[in-house]
């Protein structure tokens, strides 16, 4: 050994990491020859791995190959395991090189297994863990915790750190095939999925209709609102929401703006409603409130001074303006600048004894009044005299915990 060779370097190991002790790649590519016969476990299985051995897996006899999990289609999915959009710039353009790719070599991974390959699955999940190569002619084998990946084999170039071991004992190696020859043909743990792969390969390289790219486009550009249509169905069966005055009063497409709303409050806790001037968006407003009132949210309302009775109107049952009566709304109506205020009277409001963090939802009209954050009024000893709106509603009415101790503060604003 040349004084310079290193002990770990891998013709000196029988262990290969993928790191500096070899790669199971290497050990495949220097190992299998024309007309092997192949026997691997593995839980994953992927075309780009078969791309990267190729040239020695196409002249084969024959392959066996057990998946140790039986979920067998999700694994050879390139989308779940090591199928990436690299994105190349070229001439200003951006091209996802290997969606380009998936299709031909997914068609000569096909053609290969076709002729090759026999493919069986264990029944159980979570039944068998080992991984195995073993190359019948060559009289090798190596065993460990590689997968048929890119990274399991550490032929990409982010490798996994894997623990394998090259069986160099004859008699070890004849054990290992006699225990593979057996489980394959146990037909109570296996089953045969050769069909069932060349199934799913088969969808990744024959041409796709125009018409289904389309609708899968509108998918995946919809794919979260259309979630959140499907959930609001326990609106319904929580608060009889849709029987409401207010809900029937709404347009299609307002009903679908108020259910998108109240799904990203219940998920985020917040959300703006930026509708075109004349869409209703008070009306939408309303049905969010109806909706949280309903499971007995505490509702305050901000608006501009001008704007107050606007909002009063609706949660006056006596008022002969308010179409919705039967809704009986009773959220608190106060003034941006009532924020500022520590005390005085808004109506029967007494500023002075209100609670600021007893709201459990905050709904703000012309909310573009508080894109600014204003100091604070001190004197000149620093003590704060009077309060911005900004600070009040971030730290007294949203940060602070009210009475439903239970319930998250939600805020929601929308803008004229």
């Amino acid at each position: 050994m040349s004084p310079n060779q290193s002990q770990n370097s891998p013709e000196n190991t029988h262990l290969r990491d993928n790191h500096q002790r070899g790669t199971v790649g290497a050990f495949l590519q220097e190992n299998i020859a024309a007309d092997s016969n192949l026997s691997i476990v593995s839980a994953y299985f992927t075309i780009y791995a078969f791309a990267a051995l190729k040239s020695k897996l196409i002249n084969i006899d024959k392959m066996r190959f057990l998946f140790g999990e039986p979920h067998f289609i999700k694994s050879i999915d390139p989308s779940k395991t090591e199928h990436k959009a690299f994105i190349i710039e070229e001439n200003g353009l951006k091209r996802l090189t290997n969606r380009l790719q998936q299709s031909p070599i997914a068609k000569d991974c096909a053609n290969w297994i076709q002729q090759k390959v026999q493919i069986k699955s264990i029944r159980q999940s979570n039944f068998l863990h080992g991984k195995m190569y073993h190359i019948a002619d060559a009289e090798k084998a190596i065993l460990g915790s590689s997968n048929f990946t890119l990274r399991g084999l550490g032929l990409s170039n982010t490798p996994n750190l894997e623990l394998n071991l090259i069986i160099d004992s004859d008699r070890d190696r004849r054990d290992l095939k006699a225990w593979f020859d057996g489980l394959w043909d146990d037909e109570k743990l296996v089953k045969d999925v050769t069909a069932d792969v060349l199934e799913y390969l088969e969808q990744l390289y024959l041409p796709t209709a125009p018409e289904f790219v389309y609708y899968k486009t509108l998918y995946h550009l919809f794919k979260q609102f259309i979630e959140e249509q499907a959930n609001t169905a326990i609106l319904e069966a929580r608060t009889h929401f849709y029987d409401t005055q207010i809900w029937t009063k709404l347009y299609d497409f307002q009903q679908d703006g108020v259910k998108s709303a109240i799904a990203k409050l219940d998920k985020h806790n917040g959300c703006i409603i930026a509708d075109s001037v004349g869409l209703g968006k008070t009306f939408e407003a309303l049905a969010v409130i109806k909706h949280f009132e309903s499971l007995n949210y505490n509702v305050l309302v901000l608006c501009p001074k001008k704007l107050r009775q606007n909002w009063t109107q609706y949660n006056n049952t006596s008022d002969k303006r308010n179409p919705f009566t039967q809704d009986r709304f009773r959220y608190t109506v106060l003034s941006h600048t009532d924020l500022s205020r520590d005390s005085g009277k808004v109506g029967d409001i007494d500023l002075k004894t209100i609670h600021w963090g007893a709201f459990d939802l905050v709904v703000i009209d012309e909310s573009h009044n508080f894109r600014n954050n204003a100091a604070d009024k001190k004197d000149d000893f620093g003590k704060v005299i009077r309060k911005s709106r900004y600070n009040r509603l971030l730290n007294d009415i949203i940060k602070k915990e009210g009475v439903a101790k239970n319930q998250s503060i939600i805020t929601f604003r929308y803008a004229r």
